[in-house]
């Protein structure tokens, strides 16, 4: 048996994590939800200047994360293969193009376009800093990565706080356009970082190569993966029976995807890993019930304070604040504890207790009932997207962190799909206190579905003896 005091001396003699990798890692790793959170409280006031119902700037949330869905993972494939500086300096530059864009747009639907620009421009911030986490790993000899795993979700929680208050500063100072022009500022502080501390090495870990590293790449599946994820998400953006027919386009790109991955000699996403491995299949399933209710709240209820509850933007990202305080707290606290069954089922329940205080609300409800749900719903939002950001570490192909890790981000971008959808379907013209109730009922039945996913997953255990482990 090792002696403890030995193994720590061991590791004390390790090099550490480059610390100035902190910086573009966390920035870059933040442009999407910043973006995410501004838009939350710009959505009322876009649709007033442009005269466009809810049903329709709720386009401006869907176009984002279809664009990041698909494009998360096939970056996160790049980064496996060339490395992240080059894609994350592509990706980052594109979000200051659609800064500009955003800006100047004189319609609802080059706004659109600004918005799908974004996505594609925020892709490569999470799997480059997930990639990075993995080579530092294997430089430094040092298998747990937990406190910068934790510094990652206190990071994007953080931006979480600031993003609605800050929404709502730019909205009263320079109107809603303002909320876009941020971005170009920091696209340009980005691509700074990442020039000057982002590693030139080709690639950041897994075994060497054989043959150019453009050899590895799978664009056929890339390509179908694409098709069947648009067709998909498209479905799910505006639910009804008439668009059958997408189903039907999305189950044959996926029937040809998986054909086509079963025999590729590199595939894209390697089906048969992939399928072989249960604990990794379970958290991207429970990561898309999970971002149902997560983006349900962050839009939907946010539209309802300002129009069924009469706030200001600026008071609606006021209300939102409390969540993000208690998600910092708990991320940094429940960061240092190894397990992450008790985080999951913790942030489960706290998920069903929010959604329940919601169907109690109205117009006339006080505002600290307002507040009372923002600080119950900060509870799962601080355990949720720490717990299934080190299960995906630890449980992915070390070879394909950053893929793995994009891919994570497609299954919870299909669930704010379907949390845009159902807000869209549920307040039609206006965001209502009757629509916001029906709204809340759904969040309730995917928190439930939340909560029986992650008590009866045996495999849950399985990912938290691994990070124990690897934290040795």
């Amino acid at each position: 048996m090792t002696d403890p005091r030995t193994e720590a001396v061991r590791q004390a003699d390790k090099p550490g994590f480059d610390r100035r990798l902190l910086p573009p890692m966390m920035l870059g790793s933040v442009l999407n939800p910043i973006n995410s959170t501004i838009i939350a409280v710009a959505l009322v006031p876009i649709g007033r200047a442009l005269g466009a119902p809810a049903s329709q700037t709720a386009w401006l949330v869907s176009a984002l994360y279809l664009a990041t869905a698909i494009g998360q993972p096939v970056v996160g494939r790049l980064i496996d293969i060339f490395g992240p500086r080059r894609l994350f300096l592509l990706s980052t530059g594109l979000v200051g193009v659609a800064g500009v864009v955003g800006t100047l747009a004189p319609n609802l639907a080059v706004l659109i376009v600004a918005r799908i620009l974004l996505g594609f421009g925020t892709c490569a911030g999470y799997p480059a800093a997930m990639a990075l986490v993995r080579s530092e790993a294997e430089r430094t000899g040092r298998d747990s990565p937990g406190g910068v795993l934790t510094a990652l979700a206190v990071a994007n929680q953080t931006i979480a706080v600031v993003g609605p208050l800050l929404g709502g500063l730019l909205i009263g100072l320079g109107g809603w356009r303002a909320t876009f022009a941020l971005n170009v500022p920091l696209a340009v502080a980005a691509v700074l970082l990442g020039m000057l501390r982002l590693p030139r090495s080709a690639r950041t870990g897994g075994p060497p190569q054989h043959g150019h590293p453009s050899a590895q790449l799978d664009l056929p599946g890339m390509g179908l993966f694409a098709a069947m994820l648009i067709s998909l998400l498209l479905f799910l953006m505006n639910l009804h029976l008439r668009d059958w027919y997408l189903l039907t386009i999305a189950a044959a790109m996926g029937a040809a995807f998986a054909a086509r991955e079963l025999r590729a000699a590199t595939p894209f996403i390697d089906l048969r890993v992939l399928g072989g491995n249960t604990p990794l299949l379970v958290t991207y399933g429970r990561a898309l019930v999970a971002y149902v209710v997560t983006y349900s709240f962050l839009y939907g209820f946010t539209q309802w304070t300002e129009e069924g509850f009469g706030l200001s933007p600026f008071h609606a990202g006021l209300v939102q604040i409390p969540m993000f305080l208690v998600a910092i707290g708990v991320s940094v606290v429940s960061g240092r504890r190894k397990g992450m069954r008790g985080k999951l089922i913790v942030g489960a329940l706290g998920q069903v207790a929010a959604c329940l205080v919601m169907l109690t609300l109205t117009g006339g409800s006080p505002v600290w009932m307002l507040v009372l749900v923002a600080l119950i719903f900060g509870v799962p939002q601080g355990l949720n997207n720490l717990a299934l950001q080190n299960s995906v570490y630890f449980q992915a192909d070390p070879e394909r962190t950053a893929s793995s890790a994009g891919l994570l981000r497609t299954f919870a971008y299909i669930g704010s799909m379907v949390a845009s959808s159902t807000a869209a379907a549920s307040f039609g013209q206006r965001a209502d206190t009757g629509g916001m109730h029906q709204l809340a009922w759904v969040m309730l039945g995917a928190g439930v579905l939340y909560l029986l996913l992650t008590v009866f997953d045996r495999t849950v255990g399985r990912g938290a003896a691994t990070a124990a482990r690897a934290a040795k």
